[in-house]
């Protein structure tokens, strides 16, 4: 079950130290194994009691041949083609692929059913406003279950209760206001979802050249997605109505949770499973506390967060200022497509060409560089030059493939679910308060000044994030501790 964004926001260890993408120097911070057995008490532990109940009991050694490769040298690039070599990726890839172009086409056919029961644009509009409102609440009050079950059972879980709810939503007496809910409740599930598969790859892929390059794969297609999904839905639309449109959605979330019942290892989870669904809420909430207390975390998850903030405003404007230029309507679809366009272009070449130690150095000029192009809308110019500005943008945003790997190497792998679920919660959320606050300041101002003042603030605050991702890159690292007896041992199940 994909996400409502792009994922921009989705590896073997690796025994020699990480370039730490500053000076080319290698990084002394501790690996990720010695994280780990820094953060546990010393002794053997305690060996998963098989379930009884489990006809596939949970495995925490896969065989060789569903193990992920060991890792490559630091320097090279092994591309895409090594991550494809991994027949669970192979699985987590194509289950992504299935439920995000069906996605794509239920939520156009959701909003063309509410306006077709209500006439009214306002909740018409609102079946997409509601797909990025409960990330927040989802991404933070339920991020422990990323952490507390086995991956695989969650994920195969949110994509049944998904299945559930768009088969609610296709009966023909579910009312406007179920639809909404329903709606609100996929859009609830999704960080959970996503945070687990991010937090998964790493065990499907390691820790290394194969987890970046995986999570950009997943950017790649739903990037895509964007470009031919909404296409794809609306060709549909003109065959079939909008139930039964929806009605696919349904086939693919139950696909999807069958690549990944089927296709994936059943891993044990990352910390205890008391079953406690209070405790779940507290240790969310502790997990949160935690990630945010790390300034080397901090600072990483907010690098991710903060150019998107800024750069969805021609996005969010770009009706309007196809207005303004004289490009009528007809150039809307080629302003939306320009970004998405540069994007995929730059991770195809930095995923597949440079190595990773390049990519590694690049994060931070690209970074820093993403938003300035935007600034050509200061001079409100035609459409050509319009387009070739967001592409840029769309380009800037590969800064996002090296900050992958510096982001699971900081995350100690006990607290990874529930930091990179929060990293999705929040990306979607602040994407929404970019578009709002752009909105808002069209009211008063021209539009391209809107965008243009954007790029600068946005560039500025980028700056300021800059330094303090350059400051924390040797810091000291704090130690999570086990928070109680509880999650001092791996749950069978």
């Amino acid at each position: 079950m994909p996400s409502n964004s792009p994922d921009l926001m989705g590896s073997p260890h690796d025994a020699a130290d990480t370039p730490d993408g500053l000076t080319g120097r290698t990084s002394h911070e501790p690996s990720a194994a010695r994280r780990r057995a820094d953060a546990h008490p010393a002794g053997p532990e305690p060996s998963p009691a098989p379930s009884p109940e489990r006809a596939d009991p949970i495995d925490p050694n896969p065989s060789p041949a569903l193990r992920a490769p060991t890792a490559a040298d630091p320097g090279t690039s092994r591309g895409y083609r090594a991550v494809f070599a991994v027949r669970e990726f192979r699985a987590v890839f194509t289950a992504h692929l299935l439920s995000l172009m069906g996605l794509m086409v239920s939520e156009l056919a959701l909003t063309v059913l509410v306006y077709d029961l209500t006439d009214s644009p306002l909740l018409s509009a609102l079946t997409f406003a509601l797909g990025l409102l409960p990330y927040l609440i989802g991404g933070t009050l339920l991020a422990g279950v990323a952490d507390r079950y086995p991956a695989r059972r969650v994920l195969v879980t949110c994509d049944l209760l998904c299945a559930g709810c768009v088969a609610v939503m296709v009966l023909p007496g579910t009312p406007v206001g179920g639809l909404l809910a329903l709606r609100c409740a996929v859009a609830l599930v999704s960080p959970v979802f996503t945070g687990t598969r991010m937090a998964a790859l790493t065990d499907i892929l390691g820790e290394g050249d194969l987890y970046v390059l995986g999570r950009s794969l997943l950017r790649i297609i739903s990037q895509s997605a964007l470009l031919i999904g909404f296409g794809a839905g609306g060709v549909l639309l003109t065959v079939v109505s909008p139930r039964e449109a929806i009605a696919i959605t349904v086939v693919t979330f139950l696909s999807s949770a069958a690549l990944l019942r089927f296709g994936t290892r059943n891993r044990p989870a990352r910390t205890g499973d008391s079953g406690d669904g209070g405790n779940l809420l507290k240790d969310s909430l502790a997990g949160a506390r935690t990630v945010f207390a790390d300034r080397r975390i901090r600072a990483l998850t907010l690098l991710f967060w903060v150019p998107p903030t800024f750069v969805v405003a021609p996005e969010a404007l770009a009706a309007p200022y196809a207005d303004e230029i004289g490009a009528g309507r007809a150039a809307l679809g080629l302003l939306m497509c320009s970004m998405p366009i540069g994007n995929i272009v730059a991770e195809l070449y930095v995923g597949g060409v440079l190595t990773p130690r390049a990519r590694s150095r690049i994060v931070l000029p690209a970074a820093v560089a993403g938003l300035l192009p935007l600034l050509l809308y200061g001079l409100r110019p035609g459409l050509p030059l319009t387009m070739a500005a967001l592409a840029l943008a769309g380009v800037g945003a590969a800064y996002v493939i090296g900050l992958d790997q510096w982001f699971v190497e900081a995350v100690p792998e006990e607290l990874r679910g529930r930091a990179m679920t929060l990293q999705t919660a929040g990306l979607m959320t602040v994407q929404g308060i970019g578009m709002a606050l752009a909105g808002l300041a069209a009211e008063f101002l021209p539009v391209h000044q809107v965008v243009a003042g954007a790029a600068v603030i946005g560039t500025v605050c980028t700056l300021l994030l800059v330094r303090e991702v350059s400051r924390t890159a040797s810091a000291p690292r704090i130690r999570t501790e086990v928070r109680d007896s509880d999650d001092q041992h791996m749950t069978s199940g």
